[in-house]
Order: C-alpha cells, then structure tokens, then sequence
C-alpha cells in the first residue's frame, strides 16, 4: 500500500493530498528512509511523521484499502510521540 494512502486510512493523517503534502515535504519517513507519496509500506515498517514541533512513530500492524475508525487504530501501534523532545 502507498505511505500517503496509509496515512489517511489509517486516519493520522486525515486527507490524502495533506498526506502527499507531507511527503513530498520531508516531513514523513518509513524505516529511517525520507518516503515519497508512492512509497509502498507493508505490516511491520516503522512510520515517523512529522507536525511542526511533534513527532510521531507507529509500527504499522496491518493494511486495509478501507477501515472504520475503530479499524483505523488497529493499523499501527504506536512507538513514540514527541511533542518538543518530550515523549508521551
């Protein structure tokens, strides 16, 4: 499945052209890689995204073409989340 198209299934982030907005900006990487909107991720790759001064690690768990919000947070489990160096 594509990073951006991941991103807004899985509802982190909520449209699909902020999602490619993000990537095409840097601000999104899969496995420590920097990824383009077309980047594939599979279960088990690691996603850090970006928002101003927060960041966000998640493992994703499992792919879907389309998920209910209650399905949505069952794609990915989160690892980090930092909000200016802080983690929560």
């Amino acid at each position: 499945m594509r990073v951006d198209k991941f991103l807004k299934v899985s509802r982190l982030i909520k449209r699909r052209t902020v999602a490619q907005e993000a990537c095409d900006g840097g601000r999104v990487s899969v496995n420590g890689r920097r990824a383009k909107p077309g980047a594939e991720v599979r279960a088990g790759d690691v996603v850090e995204v970006s928002f101003g001064n927060r960041t966000l690690r998640a493992e994703i768990t499992e792919t879907r073409e389309s998920a209910t919000v209650e399905q949505a947070g069952q794609m990915y489990r989160i690892l980090e989340d930092n909000i200016n160096g802080i983690s929560s």
